[in-house]
């Protein structure tokens, strides 16, 4: 590692002794006031931190620069989606050569007719430090969008309404939505979340009609469980306007025919603690996902629309024991239902005629395929997305009659020395502590020796059930390119391996989270992969709530640790029902009202366990207006870490005083991030270009 100006002096940030008190346990917190997003003290601190920063990384700030150009010249700067039809029309997003945002276009019933430009997000991101478009939906008669902008990257988007034959914007705006609107039938209705303005949980559907008084909007439905949240879209079939609510384990849904939006919604099947399911509407019936009769890994059912409690639900695709449901896709003449069986993706076809049942063939060890976008009901076409870690991605069209496949587009690499062949990837099965397999997906350049000295940067997330699959990255390149080796752990509390992989990983089995990444890591050094001289670990959010348990429980088992927009105050943030999204991860971390959970979740939470001793190098990022992870809970945490810590390793933390939990918004802007953090790695490791 290159020497850093040692007299370069760390922000130390002042103490203010505030006790917490419940259960009758006592925790102090001497950094809670860092919570005052609008205070002087506060915002001189996160800038004192950026300053410190970019003085300990300046001898990288050239590489930085050129390390952002590599990056971005391999990704196609004038490129655009493959179209897709709706409604009459062809749309297509495009993005332009030196261009930051995308623009949406459409063409009517042909790809040579007149293009109409919808949004051209660089136009109307114009003045703004970020600029988000949330989403849009067209009227069914195609003359009206409404759509969705943040410009501030909280998620509290702003609804307008775009008249599409004139180009006017009318005046209806309606303020603090979760970004997402849907037209009922008539043309001049649509109905629209609302979200609570301090937790921003969405708990309100109103509907509005076109030109009249936003504050005259009808208020259609109240969530009023503080865990659950509320959205509304329209069914693939267009014949009904669907609300849903969810929590991490319940839902509940409710309909309303699309041609009547006065009329009144009708609970599809009321909420059930532990019951889940999601509906998708066919012909006279709905189909439905669910966990119903103890289904952990879900199965499929139907019923028809006339009869929808759950009663009358019956089996389409059973239960199995070994192959998780993920979602279904509905075609006039099939169902494709997307699976997971041992942690891989397989798509299976049924004709409604039952005369066929079959499986899309992949050939590959470890990939990544998707449904993709499939908004046409009579479509005798699949649309699907495969990659793999060497493999760029690809959208495929899949012929129902004429079983082929057409590649519509594969992913471009303006590198002209990239070769996929050049890589390799494979599955590896690490044991954790219990006896459980834990399956890596791994990437590397061909011809490295595992001898123990290459670099590795070991990623992973394990909360939510959400399962990161291995996907190809250009930006990666630049690791894998300068000898690093590329692991993605499916540790527990995500659902690779099916839903009892994520009960498995949360609530009072949350420690196994962080036990399967520390025992990944020990396996990887075993079988030489790397050692600990040159081991890096990296999560996001969740994940970095990950790094900061992982670097609690084995610190010197890495070099190097990123945190980005980490979860590290778990306790004071789950017991502050204030802060948006706490009450809705009650039964994915606990409630710490409740003792057991208080004291089991006060075991792991990063912030409450930092002591004194030696902590791995740590770059740490977040964002000022981050409103998932509030930006106060790893600025609370370096300042601690800063107070405590014994040693000499780097501790930096990078604050985008403009974004919020998604970063940048500009297309290349983010890659500016992936730079600083790849320089980080580079640095600790002596790699200088």
């Amino acid at each position: 590692m290159t020497d850093f100006n040692s007299e370069l002096i760390a922000p130390k940030a002042k103490k203010i002794k505030k006790e917490l008190t419940i259960h009758n346990d006592v925790r102090v917190d001497n950094y809670y006031w860092l919570n005052q997003r609008e205070d002087k003290d506060v915002l001189e601190y996160l800038n004192a931190e950026n300053d410190y920063t970019n003085a300990v990384l300046k001898s990288t700030e050239s590489f930085q620069k050129s390390l952002f150009e590599e990056m971005k010249s391999r990704i196609k700067e004038d490129d655009q989606s493959v179209p897709y039809k709706f409604n009459g029309y062809w749309y297509i997003t495009k993005f332009e050569q030196g261009k930051d945002y995308p623009i949406y276009t459409r063409k009517k019933e042909t790809l040579e007719a007149k293009e109409e430009i919808l949004f051209d997000c660089n136009q109307m991101a114009k003045g703004y430090s970020y600029f988000k478009i949330g989403g849009f939906s067209v009227s069914e008669d195609n003359t009206l969008v409404s759509f969705s902008i943040d410009t501030v990257s909280r998620r509290q988007y702003t609804i307008k309404i775009k008249n599409l034959i004139t180009g006017e914007i009318l005046d209806d705006t309606i303020e603090n939505t979760t970004g997402s609107s849907t037209w009922a039938s008539d043309n001049k209705t649509i109905f629209y979340a609302k979200k609570d303005e301090v937790t921003l949980r969405s708990d309100k559907i109103f509907s509005h009609k076109i030109g009249e008084k936003v504050e005259d909007d009808r208020l259609v439905f109240i969530e009023e469980d503080e865990t659950f949240h509320t959205y509304v879209y329209k069914s693939k079939s267009r014949k009904y306007l669907i609300i849903g609510s969810s929590s991490t384990q319940t839902s509940e849904y409710q309909i309303l025919p699309a041609n009547n939006p006065e009329g009144d919604f009708k609970v599809f099947q009321s909420r059930e603690r532990n019951l889940e399911y999601s509906i998708a509407h066919y012909n006279d019936s709905f189909y439905i996902i669910t966990n119903k009769d103890g289904a952990t890994n879900f199965k499929v059912q139907k019923t028809l629309e006339t009869a929808t409690a759950k009663e009358n639900w019956v089996d389409v695709i059973p239960h199995r024991e070994d192959v998780l449901v993920e979602d279904i896709e509905i075609f006039k003449n099939y169902l494709v239902v997307n699976e997971r069986k041992n942690g891989l993706n397989h798509l299976r076809i049924i004709s409604w005629d039952k005369k066929e049942d079959y499986y899309l063939d992949f050939e590959s060890e470890t990939y990544t395929a998707s449904i993709g976008n499939n908004p046409d009901f009579n479509s005798n076409v699949l649309r699907y997305t495969f990659n793999a870690l060497t493999q760029p991605s690809s959208v495929i069209d899949y012929n129902f009659k004429t079983k082929t496949k057409e590649i519509k587009k594969e992913q471009e690499v303006l590198d002209k020395s990239f070769d996929k062949n050049n890589y390799t990837s494979e599955r590896i099965w690490a044991t954790a502590r219990d006896g459980k397999k834990i399956p890596m997906s791994v990437v590397y350049k061909k011809g490295i020796k595992l001898d123990g000295t290459n670099p590795l940067l070991q990623y992973a997330y394990g909360s939510y059930g959400s399962t990161i699959d291995p996907y190809f990255s250009t930006i990666r390149l630049s690791l894998l390119d300068r000898g690093f080796i590329y692991v993605i752990a499916h540790i527990r509390g995500s659902e690779y391996l099916g839903r009892p992989w994520y009960e498995d990983g949360k609530l009072l089995n949350k420690m196994n989270t962080f036990t399967d990444f520390i025992d990944c890591s020990k396996y990887l050094i075993e079988k030489k992969y790397t050692s600990s001289e040159h081991l890096y670990a990296m999560g996001g959010s969740a994940g970095g709530l990950l790094m900061g348990a992982v670097i609690n429980l084995n610190p010197k088992l890495y070099k190097g640790v990123i945190a980005a927009v980490p979860f590290v105050d778990v306790v004071t943030t789950m017991l502050d029902d204030t802060i948006p999204l706490t009450t809705g991860e009650y039964d994915e971390w606990g409630n710490p009202n409740n003792k057991d959970y208080y004291h089991y979740m006060k075991s792991y939470s990063p912030y409450d366990n930092v002591v004194e001793k030696e902590y791995p190098n740590l770059l740490v990022t977040t964002g000022l207006h981050d409103s998932q992870v509030q930006y106060w809970e790893p600025a609370k945490w370096v300042a601690k870490l800063r107070e405590l810590k014994t040693d000499n390793n780097l501790l930096l933390l990078k604050t985008d005083m403009d974004a919020g939990h998604g970063g940048a918004s500009g297309r290349f802007e983010a890659l500016k991030e992936v730079a600083l953090e790849y320089a980080f790695l580079f640095y600790l490791e002596g790699i200088t270009d």
